[in-house]
């Protein structure tokens, strides 16, 4: 008979997990819980059109389909610790609750610098609460920013802030190029050059060791010995699995939640993991486990995983087998995107361009082991068409770890 399947994360990933259970045939009940108050919304606008203004808080959240009319949503709510092997869960209230299968869908946390000085002023990009500050702060007069951290989210970030006007943007990193861990050295240089184009200031090479100020941030320490004047600080450092309330379960919990080729936890047959906690080896490449954090990804291992605990639980037969997504993602950045498919951080070292130049729109290829692991397009429609030209190839080549 079928039984109670509890979604802990109410994201995208708990959103398409709920989605995806009652796709492969689960007729039980479903409840999913989130520590945010909203029902499930899209994310990456957050730090792009959001933050200019350009799109309304409301505008994000998504449409579940009808045939989740019936599952229940606990909002507001937090999971706190879990006994799998009697298959119960505990919220902040104290409440426990049972469940036959679990999907873990608790997904991610910004990382904060640990430096000394004020709190006040300083930033990260997250929630729908996060991003309604900062736009506030942004919208000062005379405000002076500083992004710590040249990834994704702070590059997205420093444009944003170029792009309503913010006359004095600093993006600071240890590493020598934005963007040079997933693209390496050549996209690395090429986004640098665009950026500085645009009017963002650049501290590589170089950490945050202190944030000056009294009850508000007045400047950045470096461990250069410099200071740069700051009003306003967005802290784009990386991420934290929320994984602590899965502690004391044998579970491997290094950097999210370790999973086996189906996406089981701990290959426990009635816990799965999806989104970006998931830490899960990718047959397509080397089967080395690994988060993604990519938009694609939580539809992606919802529906695998679905499948998987489905078969399970209801005896259908059903099983996937192992989980070899490709990966995808896209960054707008100023007025121009990078759109990829496929595993670019595999092929740092042998990047080729396919088209273009990398002083205009390029498309590269990122090789490993002689052959095209991913490709990258920098620039307008046409090389972001052209990267969606390989996706098929890189679809058909034969997997790496077999």
């Amino acid at each position: 008979m079928p039984g109670h399947i509890v979604v802990a994360g109410a994201s995208l990933g708990g959103l398409r997990a709920a989605e995806q259970l009652r796709a492969a045939g689960w007729t039980g009940s479903i409840t999913v819980i989130g520590d945010e108050p909203h029902m499930p919304y899209n994310r990456p606008p957050l730090s792009k059109e959001v933050l200019a203004g350009k799109a309304p808080f409301d505008s994000l959240a998504f449409r579940p389909k009808a045939g989740i009319a019936d599952v229940r949503w606990r909002l507001g709510t937090r999971v706190t610790s879990a006994r799998l092997a009697d298959r119960v869960i505990v919220l902040d209230g104290g409440e426990e609750m049972a469940f036959d299968g679990l999907v873990v869908a608790t997904g991610m946390r910004p990382r904060r610098l640990r430096c000394a000085g004020p709190l006040a002023g300083r930033h990260t990009v997250r929630t729908i609460a996060d991003a309604r500050d900062l736009r506030e702060a942004l919208a000062r007069p005379g405000a002076r920013v500083v992004v710590a951290g040249a990834g994704f989210i702070g590059c997205e970030v420093a444009a944003t802030a170029i792009g309503l006007g913010v006359t004095e943007v600093t993006v600071v990193d240890p590493l020598p190029l934005p963007m040079v861990a997933p693209l390496g050295e050549l996209l690395g240089r090429a986004l640098l050059r665009r950026h500085q184009e645009r009017g963002v200031r650049f501290a590589l090479g170089t950490g945050v060791t202190g944030f000056e100020g009294t009850d508000r941030v007045t400047g950045v320490a470096l461990d250069d010995g410099r200071v740069v004047q700051a009003d306003v600080v967005v802290e784009s450092v990386g991420s934290v699995a929320n994984t602590e309330w899965l502690e004391g379960n044998g579970l491997d919990l290094t950097d999210g939640v370790r999973t086996d080729e189906r996406l089981r936890a701990g290959g426990l047959p009635h816990v799965v993991a999806v989104g970006d906690v998931a830490r899960f080896p990718n047959a397509r490449y080397d089967g080395v486990p690994r988060r993604v954090e990519h938009w694609s990804i939580p539809t992606d291992t919802a529906k695998h995983a679905a499948k998987v605990l489905v078969s399970h639980l209801m005896g259908t037969g059903s099983d996937p087998g192992a989980f070899a997504p490709l990966p995808s993602f896209w960054s707008d950045q100023h007025d121009f995107r990078l759109q990829s498919f496929g595993a670019p951080f595999l092929g740092k070292d042998d990047v080729r361009v396919l088209d273009g130049d990398p002083g205009g729109d390029v498309l590269v290829g990122h090789h490993h082991g002689g052959r095209l692991a991913g490709v990258v397009a920098l620039g307008g429609p046409k090389a972001t068409a052209a990267a969606a030209r390989y996706r098929a190839q890189l679809l058909k080549q034969p997997t790496l770890a077999a």
